[in-house]
């Protein structure tokens, strides 16, 4: 399908197929529609990167979360409400700091989670499909590259908690 120019000539980037960003695009285009076919629709890939993030730090504030699920703030304030919502996490004022809120997941949250591993697990599997094992090891290594070193270049970049150390850094 591709017509990628040997790695010694500079692609004119007339085949739309050369563009990276093009392909990344598609690439989440399947990943949100096989995650939808696995989860059923229950919640969306953001929702459920929010419930897992939270799972994994009960307490949180909004803004923190929001960063190290790597969206804006106002688009993590509109999904954890909707969250709230559906009852997958409670939102409570921080006696410290009034205009802040702790986030935690609920019983209900929590359960859910644990409903979607062996979708999430199909989901995987679908995805890297093509590949085989040593690809499929290689292409992790390097979108985990290629994400993280291009992370300063994002309107959202990946934050990390303070007592988390980083090894790229």
């Amino acid at each position: 399908m591709s017509t990628t120019p040997h790695p010694d000539q500079e692609s004119q980037l007339i085949d739309l197929y050369e563009h990276p960003g093009h392909l990344l695009r598609r690439a989440q285009q399947i990943s949100v529609s096989i995650f939808h076919d696995e989860t059923g629709g229950v919640v969306t890939p953001v929702q459920y990167a929010i419930l897992r993030m939270l799972s994994n730090h009960p307490g949180i504030d909004q803004v923190t979360l929001s960063g190290l699920v790597a969206i804006d703030t106002s688009t993590g304030a509109t999904v954890c409400a909707r969250l709230e919502e559906k009852s997958l996490l409670v939102r409570e004022v921080i006696p410290h700091n009034r205009r802040q809120r702790a986030l935690r997941i609920t019983p209900a949250g929590e359960a859910l989670l644990q409903e979607l591993i062996p979708g999430l697990q199909r989901l995987r599997k679908r995805i890297l499909a093509p590949l085989d094992d040593a690809e499929k090891a290689q292409f992790m290594l390097l979108l985990d590259k290629l994400v993280h070193e291009n992370n300063p270049h994002s309107r959202a970049p990946l934050a990390r908690l303070r007592n988390e150390s980083c090894d790229e850094d």
